[in-house]
């Protein structure tokens, strides 16, 4: 069959639409009926990326404008209806808590392997990297600890080559959360906690690893689409020879997709939707650093120009928050604090048209309402 021709336009609506961007419901009490739920959105896009706290919940709240933090961290750590952990990209992430087993499962293989190289740079042996899991989950009986207690229990007893491990405070227990034995639990004061999974989430459906790895993957094309294996391995960080055997697949459920002579493929099932996308060029948005839009495809060239890259994706994988216009980066924005107010210092790569400007400015004070201060908009 011969490829589908797209615009790039028509991709970056449909992805808009997609990652809850197109429908702008700032202040309009006629949407209200069609905002998605919290746990929605943050499915939808394949997770919310969590190394950030504020990032994240500016991430949601751009996507669904009635969103509150005290709404968040209630799904989060009383509804316990999000779940964080480490996920794709070993970073932090906010998913449904009925996806985890998904996601732990389709990722388990390449970041187990990834868990046990770091761990024989110690001499450590796949057998002890087991036996300290199953010490991490025994220590969480009674509930949450928060690292630093948990580093203490574990040091306990623990030889030489283990105790360097241990060391390392940010990877320490990365083996128990890759394995689905432990996630994030609720904040003690400033200080993360851990749980044990089996006591703090609901009971969780196993899943076959190839079949959650061919569910995430037909997930990430409806949210990401259209994309290649190779977006999906720089997305999941799941080895391209893991990944193809996924893709051959669900290879029957794919369409080719040709926008300027690059290949790609989309779901079948979203071939209308993206013949029928229509970019309002005029949309803007405000999206904070680590945002999901920006994250998931190998080449950056239909988000940003080349001279502007570096502006945007800085060294050791920072972010910088940018204004979406038209689904492409039209700058870099940066929130400061001022006398009883914020401001939204905006830089511009070009000039914009002045509903641009304005669309901007009215995504400022809408941010304003939900960070609980007056956002005022100064531009470069």
């Amino acid at each position: 069959m011969a490829p589908i021709e797209v615009t790039s336009e028509q991709i970056a609506a449909f992805r808009l639409a997609r990652h809850h961007l197109a429908d702008d419901v700032v202040g309009d009490i006629d949407h209200v009926a069609r905002v998605p739920p919290l746990v929605s959105v943050c499915g939808d896009v394949c997770g919310i990326q969590a190394q950030v706290v504020s990032s994240a919940e500016l991430a949601i709240w751009t996507r669904r404008h009635s969103t509150t933090r005290a709404e968040i961290r209630e799904a989060l750590w009383e509804k316990r209806a999000l779940v964080k952990t480490s996920l794709m990209r070993l970073t932090l992430h906010y998913i449904p808590a009925t996806d985890y087993t998904l996601y732990i499962t389709a990722l388990r293989d390449s970041r187990i392997g990834m868990v046990l190289r770091l761990l024989a740079r110690f001499r450590i042996t796949p057998e002890e990297a087991t036996a300290l899991n199953v010490k991490v989950v025994d220590a969480l009986a009674n509930g949450p600890m928060t690292q630093q207690e948990l580093l203490a229990r574990m040091r306990a007893n623990a030889d030489k080559r283990m105790r360097k491990w241990l060391a390392f405070a940010w990877t320490a227990f990365r083996g128990a959360i890759v394995d689905g034995l432990i996630c994030y639990g609720p904040p003690k004061g400033s200080e993360v906690t851990f749980v044990r999974v089996d006591r703090w989430l609901p009971r969780q459906t196993r899943v076959d690893d190839e079949v959650a790895r061919q569910t995430l993957m037909r997930r990430f094309l409806a949210a990401y689409g259209p994309g290649t294996v190779r977006d999906f391995c720089k997305w999941s960080n799941i080895t391209v020879a893991t990944a193809k055997v996924a893709w051959r697949a669900i290879e029957p459920e794919l369409a080719e997709v040709s926008v300027d002579g690059q290949r790609s493929w989309i779901l079948k099932s979203d071939r209308r939707a993206l013949a029928g996308a229509s970019l309002d060029p005029v949309s803007a948005h405000l999206l904070p650093s680590f945002d999901p839009f920006l994250l998931a495809h190998a080449e950056k060239d239909h988000l940003v120009e080349r001279r502007h890259y570096k502006r945007v994706y800085r060294n050791q994988g920072w972010l910088t928050p940018v204004v979406l216009v038209g689904g492409r980066v039209a700058g870099v924005w940066s929130l400061r604090a001022a006398a009883k107010r914020m401001l939204v210092d905006v830089d511009l790569f070009a000039r914009q048209p002045r509903p641009v400007r304005e669309a901007i400015e009215g995504r400022a004070s809408a941010m304003g309402r939900f960070l609980g201060a007056e956002c005022e908009v100064t531009w470069a």
